[in-house]
């Protein structure tokens, strides 16, 4: 396994449940492309309540907008290779916001290692 620390980028990506592409979520389809790219791994956590452009309050406690609860999806990974997918990305939302900040990794390891 290839050394993975020092400085990177910490890429958030902030969608809604309900966001798709076809028939499937959009938050699916984009850890698959991290995947496929070889980032060194992505997390998708699910919000209990938010807002966004429109100030549309969704939260968890309401069932009608239960279904449509904030998704973030983060990803630590080379600048470089941020850059060479953020085209894709663009293509595939249609609303949401992107951030990028500077992250110091200091241990990734799996249970075996």
């Amino acid at each position: 396994m290839t050394r993975f620390s020092g400085e990177k980028v910490l890429m958030r990506i902030f969608l809604g449940e309900s966001d798709k592409i076809g028939h499937r979520s959009l938050y699916e389809v984009l850890v698959e492309l991290f995947k496929k790219e070889g980032f060194a791994g992505a997390t998708v956590l699910r919000g209990v309540a938010g807002f966004g452009a429109h100030s549309v309050f969704h939260t968890d406690k309401l069932l009608r907008l239960s279904l449509d609860l904030p998704i973030i999806i983060e990803v630590v990974e080379s600048q470089e290779k941020i850059d060479a997918v953020m085209p894709r990305i663009d293509e595939m939302m249609g609303g949401g916001m992107i951030t990028l900040e500077k992250a110091t990794v200091i241990r990734y390891t799996h249970k075996g290692q």
